[in-house]
C-alpha cells in the first residue's frame, strides 16, 4: 500500500457519495414498504422490527402480501428465502474483495448486504487497486442505504396511509433496480439473463405467491448458464476435444 492510498475515511465517504443519488429511488421504495407493513395485521413495533430484521424490500413486500392472505408460516418463510437467494451469489462474488475485513465485523458486512451496496462496491473494486481498507467503501455505501431505508419505512409505517395515490410512488421500484442492473451487464450471458428474466416476469405477473418472479429468476439463470457453457466449449481447441 502506497502513501497515496486512500484512507478509511476517504473510502467511507466515497461510498456515501456514490450511494446518495440512488436514494431518489430507494426512499419511495421504502415508503411503499412501510405503508405495506402498516396495512398488515401486526403492531407498529413489530412492523419496525420486521424492517430491521428482514431488511430486504422485495422480500418484505412479498411476505406482507402473504400475511394479508393468511398464508401458512412455512410458505411465507420459504418465499422470503427464495427471493433472497441472490444474496448468496452476492456474498460469494464480493467476499474476495473483503478478505481484509476483520472477522469481528464480518457479520455486519453480511447484515448490511443489499443490491445497491453490492453493485456499487463491485464496480468500485473492479476500477481501483486492492486496498486493505477497501471494506470501508462498502460500509459507507451500505450504512447510507440502511439509514435511508429505515427512515423511509418508518415514515411509511406512520404516514403511508395519508400519502395520496396520485403520487404513484411504486414507479421507483423498477427504476431503482434497472439503474443497478445495467452497469453490471457486461457480456452476452448477462444480457440474455436480463432479457429472459424480464420477459418471464411480465408473462408471470399476477401468479400467486410471487411465483412469476421466482420463475423468471430461475429462467434467466438457466439461460445465462446455458450460453456461458456454449461459449466455454467454443473456446476449447479442436485437438483438445
Amino acid at each position: 500500500m502506497t502513501a497515496s492510498s486512500p484512507t478509511a475515511r476517504d473510502l467511507f465517504f466515497a461510498g456515501v457519495k456514490a450511494t446518495l443519488p440512488l436514494q431518489i429511488g430507494v426512499l419511495p421504495f421504502a415508503l411503499i414498504t412501510g405503508t405495506a407493513l402498516a396495512t398488515a395485521d401486526m403492531p407498529t413495533w413489530l412492523a419496525h422490527a420486521f424492517s430491521l430484521v428482514v431488511f430486504a424490500g422485495a422480500a418484505q413486500l412479498a411476505m406482507v402480501e402473504l400475511i394479508n392472505q393468511k398464508a401458512a408460516g412455512g410458505i411465507i418463510i420459504l418465499t422470503a428465502l427464495l427471493i433472497n437467494l441472490r444474496f448468496i451469489m452476492y456474498s460469494a462474488a464480493i467476499a474476495p474483495y473483503l478478505r481484509y475485513t476483520p472477522t469481528r465485523i464480518r457479520a455486519w458486512v453480511a447484515y448490511l448486504l443489499t443490491d445497491q451496496a453490492y453493485a456499487l462496491s463491485i464496480v468500485h473494486y473492479d476500477q481501483t487497486p486492492p486496498n486493505p481498507r477497501q471494506h470501508w467503501f462498502y460500509f459507507g455505501s451500505a450504512l447510507t442505504l440502511w439509514t435511508c431505508w429505515q427512515i423511509g419505512t418508518s415514515i411509511g409505517i406512520y404516514l403511508g396511509a395519508a400519502l395520496p395515490d396520485s403520487w404513484s410512488l411504486d414507479f421507483a421500484i423498477p427504476l431503482t433496480f434497472l439503474g443497478l442492473v445495467f452497469p453490471l451487464i457486461r457480456n452476452r450471458p448477462g444480457w440474455l439473463a436480463g432479457a429472459v428474466a424480464g420477459v418471464g416476469a411480465v408473462l408471470g405477473h399476477g401468479l400467486p405467491y410471487n411465483l412469476g418472479f421466482l420463475g423468471a429468476v430461475l429462467l434467466g439463470a438457466v439461460a445465462a448458464v446455458a450460453v456461458e457453457g456454449r461459449g466455454d466449449q467454443s473456446e476449447v481447441p479442436k485437438h483438445d476435444r
